[in-house]
């Protein structure tokens, strides 16, 4: 750090830095705007940072965030409360839902099991996805955790703790990715692009 130091604006820098995926440089760059904010945008700035911690939190049901007792999926007539689709994070019910082709439920672990991190069972939303099998309306779990050790060792505790449930578990296909090329994928895509082949 060099002799020119203001201490507000650095403190402002680290913060940003403390974002996932945020470097310095783009740390000083989101601080420098910030800066620039009239005094209003900065007070609503900051207010949507309040607000958002103040009044979002884990819908009752499926543990995604939401600011009423019930997210609007949960709260919709209109999906197939059969099904439950598993995710890690609320970004990812969210991704499966811009595609517009799942009608089902989700379900938010907020994290997946991961020993090194020291992240076990016992700190995701394992517990309230059970307390949601009890009235058999449940006919499948789809396991979309990601395609990591992580998120299958997740599946895996999650699948031999709801089998004998007499639910149907899935697991999301992994495989190539629309436009990519063959030479380009790793051994382990292409082990599941295999697998997980539909017939034409």
């Amino acid at each position: 750090m060099s002799g020119y130091n203001v201490a507000p604006l650095e403190n402002l820098v680290d913060k940003f830095e403390k974002m996932p995926g945020i470097g310095y440089k783009t740390a000083q760059r989101l601080a420098y705007y910030v800066l620039n904010l009239s005094k209003t945008e900065a007070d609503s700035f900051a207010q949507a940072i309040t607000d958002a911690h103040e009044k979002i939190h884990y819908c009752k049901v499926c543990c995604n965030f939401t600011d009423q007792e019930l997210c609007p999926v949960c709260k919709s007539e209109k999906r197939d409360k059969s099904t439950i689709c598993v995710v890690e994070t609320p970004r990812d019910a969210m991704a499966l839902e811009n595609t517009n082709e799942y009608k089902g439920l989700y379900h938010v672990l907020h994290g997946a099991i991961s020993p090194l991190n020291n992240i076990g069972p016992d700190n995701l939303t394992i517990k309230e996805l059970l307390n949601r099998l009890g009235d058999d309306s449940v006919s499948e779990i789809i396991m979309a955790t990601n395609p990591t050790i992580e998120g299958d060792a997740t599946a895996m505790y999650l699948s031999k703790l709801l089998k004998p449930m007499g639910v149907k578990i899935t697991r999301l296909a992994y495989g190539i990715p629309v436009g990519g090329d063959l030479e380009y994928a790793d051994q382990v895509t292409l082990a599941r692009a295999l697998e997980g082949r539909n017939e034409l």
